[in-house]
């Protein structure tokens, strides 16, 4: 079987490398053209990771590299490059994303609808009518804040908490439009928050959280800086005391995927949360914060009249700030059931989200990081 694959020098992209190389000798790679050093990255990932050195020996032959465009017509290709691209596949997962929640929305769109887009002309034109598999996100549920949302939901009603969701929700219409039309089966696949304990590196993508570190130096800088006499400064922030969130750790994640990827498709769109089985506290979220900079962050139900300079800093990230305020949780029964088992037996608490966000210390174990307070 011949797969190839999207956004495989991504935060998720690199952990379904390792888990599509586990199941198949060959994988095809979709490359961001102009970007250069597709296979370096990924190799390096796997160095990083800790991979043998016998795999990483044998990655540059297990790869096919071909740059693409996702926004452009026939992926930036020629259109004979384009059918035998087509006519080679038999599966196509499709990871690439731009996952910036406050990006324009044009960017966003270009990128996760008319990039999906393209990739279905792919999956369209190929003789082996390939199975396309699409991640896309559980936030796909939008504003709403409370309830449990189901898997075969896909509803716009609630609105949006920010472009990035609408984007993300556009592209999985899209997808049950394409099966209709070609009466093909399809896999969409919705993950939480993916989050990982493996310590930053300059080298590989980063956390999803760290931006969470950009903001709080964005309110520092609004604050003038930190105080010189050591006092931690106080941060009302609009969220809900018990409110909470689904962070999933992206090793779980790829794996659950590979796995609902080798399964027998119904025929039709089949849609799966791939989510933790206990989500996050809000106040681990900004226990976090705590730890990344010197303040005492302190829930509030609506944003304050008489902001200060450093709260009114926390406006610029609009599309983050509003997931303080979540308490809804997201139905996994199709996932339980098809493998039988709880997705991700990982404890996601403050110390595993730590170790992923702050640089490790010297001379420790992968994984234990530094606390900065």
């Amino acid at each position: 079987m011949h797969v190839a694959l999207t956004g495989a020098t991504g935060f998720l992209g690199l952990r379904l490398v390792r888990e599509l190389l586990a199941r198949h000798r060959k994988l095809t790679v979709l490359a961001h053209a102009g970007s250069g050093g597709a296979l370096q990255r990924i190799t390096r990932f796997f160095e990083l990771s800790g991979s043998s050195s016998q795999f990483i020996n044998e990655i540059a032959d297990r790869l096919r590299i071909v740059e693409t465009d996702l926004t452009q017509p026939h992926l930036g290709l020629s259109v004979m490059s384009f059918r035998e691209l087509a006519d080679s596949i038999d599966v196509v997962w499709h990871s690439a994303g731009n996952i910036h929640l406050d990006d324009d929305p044009a960017r966003l769109r270009r990128v996760n609808v008319e990039g999906t887009r393209n990739v279905l002309a792919l999956a369209a034109a190929g003789c082996r009518e390939p199975v396309v598999h699409h991640v896309s996100t559980a936030f796909v549920a939008g504003s709403r804040r409370e309830g449990v949302v189901y898997e075969d939901e896909l509803d716009g009603a609630h609105g949006f908490e920010n472009a990035y969701e609408r984007s993300k929700y556009e592209a999985e219409v899209l997808v049950h439009a394409w099966a209709r039309k070609h009466h093909r089966p399809a896999l969409i696949l919705r993950p939480g928050v993916l989050v990982s304990d493996m310590p930053p590196h300059p080298e590989l993508p980063a956390h999803p959280l760290q931006f969470v570190d950009e903001m709080l130096q964005t309110i520092l800088r609004g604050a003038g800086g930190v105080r010189a006499d050591g006092v931690r400064m106080r941060i009302r922030i609009a969220g809900h005391p018990h409110g909470h969130l689904n962070l999933m750790p992206v090793e779980d994640a790829a794996r659950v995927m590979a796995e609902l990827g080798a399964r027998k498709r119904s025929g039709g769109v089949d849609t799966y949360h791939v989510v933790h089985g206990h989500d996050v506290p809000i106040t681990t979220l900004t226990a976090v914060m705590e730890h990344l900079a010197p303040v005492d962050i302190e829930l509030v139900p609506k944003r304050p009249d008489d902001v200060s300079p450093m709260e009114a800093a926390t406006d610029l990230y609009p599309g983050f700030t509003p997931y303080l305020h979540h308490r809804r949780r997201h139905d996994d029964t199709r996932v339980r059931c098809a493998l039988g088992a709880s997705p991700s037996r990982r404890r996601v608490d403050l110390a595993y989200l730590l170790s992923g966000v702050l640089p490790a210390q010297p001379g420790s174990p992968a994984g234990v990081a530094a606390v900065r307070r």
